[in-house]
């Protein structure tokens, strides 16, 4: 492949990638199978790909590309993205059993155990999805992405204790992490330390403004604390451009002691309307 082929190739890859970023599958999609005409097991062409298909639910289609690098190569993430397209076509068995086999090499790599954990999770096997995390923690025990897939497990596991505990670890390692405040905000909003689970997601929001189930979250905590104004302008701002949050608001609403409850949907909306003072 001559200077030119190469420049031609990396823009389209580029392109490919900006485009996957914006959510524009079909458009990646294009860009890399013209690439792939010309080389099969282009690596990093058969990733876009793969990800491409994975943004239009076609899982299907894209297990056959990642064979065929996997074939030539030794590759963990690809190994990883296919054990993830694998359970993503309802091959669930086939899927996990690619992903204990990426997790048991050494070094190891550590996205394929999240991925695992993932999956083990979705399939109703938390307290392996635990242990998943768990292994991969004791080959590395500074790794706060582990720890904040543990907290989030535990969570789900309604292991609250721990679960907070492994979170603030997780928080106190890396302060500037807003996915790691929100998770431990649900923590504390779900034992009901309601001020310090609104701080939490304060903090959170102060790095991320637009995360608007942190703001559902913090309105919920105002609510539980009797700051009704607060948390009602803290849901009418959720709900401002978003329709889908509107059944988050409402169980904010009617759920906490210091809510209201509506009969009707309509009666919701009206009272979240963007034409509501705040």
């Amino acid at each position: 492949m001559n200077n030119r082929q190469n420049n031609s190739r990396d823009q389209a890859l580029q392109q490919a990638s900006q485009a996957l970023q914006m959510q524009q599958f079909d458009r990646a999609q294009q860009l890399v199978s013209g690439l792939l005409k010309s080389n099969r097991t282009d690596r990093s062409a058969v990733l876009v790909l793969a990800h491409a298909l994975i943004g239009q639910n076609r899982h299907v289609e894209a297990i056959m590309p990642l064979e065929r690098v996997m074939r030539r190569n030794s590759d963990a993430e690809i190994e990883t993205l296919l054990g993830a397209v694998l359970c993503g076509a309802r091959r669930s068995s086939d899927g996990i059993d690619q992903l204990r086999r990426t997790a048991a090499r050494r070094p190891p790599y550590f996205p394929a155990f999240q991925e695992l954990a993932g999956q083990l999770s979705k399939a109703g096997q938390l307290n392996e999805a635990i242990r998943t995390i768990e292994d991969a923690l004791a080959l590395a025990p500074d790794n706060v992405d582990l720890k904040l897939d543990l907290g989030r497990l535990l969570l789900e596991d309604n292991d609250r204790a721990r679960a907070r505990e492994t979170l603030m670890v997780a928080r106190d390692a890396a302060p500037g992490r807003p996915d790691i405040l929100t998770e431990l905000g649900r923590a504390l909003l779900l034992d009901g330390e309601y001020a310090a689970a609104a701080d939490a997601f304060r903090h959170a929001l102060g790095l991320r403004p637009q995360d608007a189930l942190a703001r559902a979250n913090l309105a919920a905590c105002l609510l539980e604390m009797g700051e009704r104004d607060g948390g009602e302008a803290a849901l009418r701002s959720v709900m401002r451009g978003r329709p889908q949050m509107l059944g988050r608001a409402a169980y904010a609403l009617s759920a906490s002691s210091h809510g209201r409850f509506f009969f009707r949907r309509s009666a919701v909306v009206q009272f979240l309307g963007e034409n509501r003072p705040e």
